[in-house]
């Protein structure tokens, strides 16, 4: 499956390398799980990071775009031989049911063997990425709660001990004042 990195990471084809890290960043940022409770946005930050590893490298990027030419010319075909179609079924008088894009390109495949080869590392690497990013999370949180229940055991133990205290002296004045 060919992926438009320029869509991913919402730059034009012409995007200066400042412009690409920017995106990244801000994509990053856009698609972080923080930001999105309830949504599992590992998927889409596997494709940030792919994107953002091979359009940084600058001979990863030359070979992306003659291999990026090489689809949107594909996906004009295809387009065209999907429109055939429902023109087709329209004039049989069959329903004409649209077909999601991204299952159309499934069959696309990368021509240049050494680009190939770097995407699905760049793959990997966004997997792993991904992996130690939730690790690290899993890993500050159990941290964070152990020191909340150190640090604040002790405060809470400290708090009732104080107000023991207070009342004892509250309860002395009392009876002595009596």
């Amino acid at each position: 499956m060919f992926l438009n990195y320029y869509v991913i990471l919402d730059v034009s084809e012409t995007a200066t390398q400042k412009e690409i890290k920017a995106a990244f960043k801000r994509q990053t940022l856009k698609w972080h799980p923080d930001r999105n409770p309830g949504q599992d946005t590992t998927i889409r930050m596997q494709q940030i990071n792919e994107a953002y590893l091979i359009l940084k490298d600058i001979e990863a990027r030359e070979r992306y775009n003659i291999e990026y030419q090489r689809f949107k010319s594909y996906q004009k075909q295809k387009e065209e031989f999907y429109r055939q179609q429902r023109e087709h079924k329209r004039y049989s008088g069959q329903s004409a049911t649209q077909t999601d894009k991204k299952q159309k390109y499934n069959d696309y495949q990368v021509d240049d063997d050494v680009l190939n080869s770097w995407m699905n590392n760049a793959r990997k690497q966004s997997i792993e990425l991904a992996k130690q990013a939730l690790e690290d999370l899993v890993g500050m949180t159990k941290a964070a709660t152990k020191a909340i229940i150190n640090e604040g055991c002790g405060k809470i133990l400290v708090f009732f001990v104080f107000q023991l205290v207070i009342s004892i002296i509250f309860l002395i004045i009392y009876y002595l004042t009596r």
